[in-house]
Parts: C-alpha cells; structure tokens; sequence
C-alpha cells in the first residue's frame, strides 16, 4: 500500500479553515481489492435508527442541527425566479419565528446549509441570498443523466461558477463504473474538479444504477482520488435513490480515505430523504462512523426538498403535542 506520507500534499483552505481534498495520484490498488458483503451491510444498516432513542428537547436539538446541513433544493421543470426567490427567503428562516420563540432557540440563527438550483436560477438565488452566509450549488455536467458530451460538461460547470455558484453538484457517466474503466472516472472528475477552481465540487455517484455495493465503494475511492469535495448518493431521480446501506459503504469509504490520507471528504445523501425520523437515522449513522466533525454542513449536506417542512411539523408537536396540516408550513 502506497505510504500515507506520500499522498498528502498542501490543499486550499475552505472558508472554515478546514483544508480541502486536494485529491491524490490514481493508485488502484487502494480499492481495486474491495468487496461489499451486502447481507452485512444491510443487516449493520437495519440497527442504524433502533440503537438509539432520542426524544423530546434531544430529538428538537438533532432536528435543528439536520436543518442546518440541508441543501434546500428545486430542480423541476416548472421553477420560476419566483418560486426560487420563495424558497432562498425559507432557506433564511426554516422555522417559523413563533416555534423558534418557543424553543428559545431564536439566538441560534438557524439556516440552510445552501440552496440548490438549475444553472439559469444561480443568479436569482445569489442575489436573493446575498449577506445570509448560505451559498448557491448548482447541478451541473448534464444533470441528472449526464449524457452530454464532455466539452459542454465541463463549460457547464465554468458558466456556474462564473454565475456565482459556491458549489457545483456534477454527476459521474455511470457507464464508466459499470465498465470497469477507472481511470476513465478518475480523469473526469479531476477535470471536474480543475473546471470548479474555487468552487466546492460534489460527485453524485446515482448509485441506484451502479448495480452493486462494490461499484459504489469503488466510485466512492475513485472520486476522492480525484479531489471531490463531497461524494453524494444520486441525483434524486433515479428508481432508488439514498437507502443506509449505501450510505454506510459511502461514509466508511471516507472514514478510511482520512485515515489514509488526512483529508476529510464530505457526504450528502440525497434523493428520498423527506421525514424527520429519516433525518435522524442519517446523523446517527455519520456520528456512529465518522465523528461529531462531520456533523456540521461543511461536511455533510442532505439533498431535500420536502424533508424540511416534515422537520417543522415536528418540532411544532414539541410544543403543542398535536401535528398541524402541511399547509402551515409553506417552502416560502
């Protein structure tokens, strides 16, 4: 195995002073090896959510952390600058202020991770967004397919960037996965990667259509290899989208990938994730493999668009003992 010293090099600084993954040589044997026992994935992934019980004020805390790590998204066909002005405005204030007050928790000032758009709303949502400190991701590379030529993936994601985006969700050609063409993935998210600059890049595997866990271990190394920013589960398109088998494979590839190298690579399953109890289940999971450090957005993001008015309603029966109507609780 390639010695740990020789794979780390300088990275840029984030924001947060946390260095970035500045991604390592293509070194196969690092995960040419791996083999996925699924039956025990699925049997770890089935205690996830029952090995702990957290309720009341406990679940409200980990409720309005899961809150903060969301990617508040829209990507339909139909998205006018209105709508996305309506959801930048919820991504400010997530929680109705009268909930806020009675939770005492108004001096938290609770936000999004970020906003999530189309390429033609990035600067609607840069403006509308401007001084909350929440940042704009962009899909990108053809989203969600990704059957474009390479050329226009690649200047997909420069026109982002220049348009303002801070971060760039690009999806992998699936087929390179599924043909066993490594090299081929490596060199196209480390384009991606280089095409980002500044820009923080998050690699949507879609692993609904990798067809094996080992594929997704796999895609997981190789991305990081390459300098990904963040791996994230799918597009949230796919027939199958974020289950907790794949993220438990995702995140042990990251837990051994900063064991090895020093750098830490963030998370965000996305596609499915619309209930509370679904968003705890997903923090337990990354405190119980990875550390309280990747319990912050800067290292682990849901993809959502429904899951955050699921969170109000609950934390609205903290206070009240009964759920109210969906309506109550608006995207914007």
């Amino acid at each position: 195995m390639t010695n740990v010293l020789t794979l780390r090099q300088p990275g840029a600084s984030t924001d947060h002073g946390m260095e970035r993954n500045p991604g390592m040589e293509y070194t196969p044997e690092l995960f040419a090896g791996l083999r996925i026992n699924r039956s025990a994935v699925e049997r770890r992934a089935a205690t996830i959510a029952t090995r702990r019980s957290v309720k009341k004020d406990h679940q409200s805390a980990w409720l309005l952390k899961a809150i903060t790590c969301i990617d508040l998204t829209t990507l339909a066909g139909d998205d006018t600058a209105g709508n996305v002005k309506r959801l930048c405005r919820k991504a400010r204030q997530p929680v109705r202020k009268d909930i806020l007050e009675g939770l005492a928790v108004t001096d938290l000032n609770i936000h999004t991770g970020a906003v999530c758009v189309y390429h033609n709303l990035i600067e609607t949502a840069v403006k509308e967004l401007q001084g909350s400190g929440i940042p704009v991701a962009a899909v990108s590379t053809g989203f969600p397919a990704g059957q474009i030529p390479m050329d226009m993936k690649l200047a997909q994601v420069r026109a982002s960037v220049a348009a303002g985006a801070g971060e760039i969700d690009i999806v992998i050609s699936r087929a390179l996965v599924l043909t066993g063409d490594w090299k081929g993935l490596y060199e196209e998210v480390k384009a991606y990667r280089e095409a980002c600059g500044e820009a923080h890049l998050k690699t949507i595997l879609a692993t609904g259509e990798l067809a094996t866990l080992t594929n997704v271990a796999r895609a997981s190394w190789v991305c990081m290899m390459a300098g990904a920013d963040f791996i994230k589960t799918s597009t949230g398109k796919e027939s199958v989208n974020a289950t907790l088998p794949v993220s438990l494979v995702m995140v042990r590839a990251i837990r051994e990938y900063h064991r090895l190298t020093g750098y830490k690579v963030g998370y965000k399953p996305a596609g499915g994730i619309s209930k509370a109890k679904d968003a705890i289940a997903n923090l337990i999971l990354i405190k119980e493999e990875l550390g309280n450090d990747w319990l912050t957005p800067e290292l682990f993001r849901f993809g959502a668009s429904s899951l955050l008015g699921d969170i109000e309603r609950q934390l609205e029966h903290r206070l009240t003992g009964s759920y109210s109507a969906q309506y109550r609780h608006p995207m914007g």
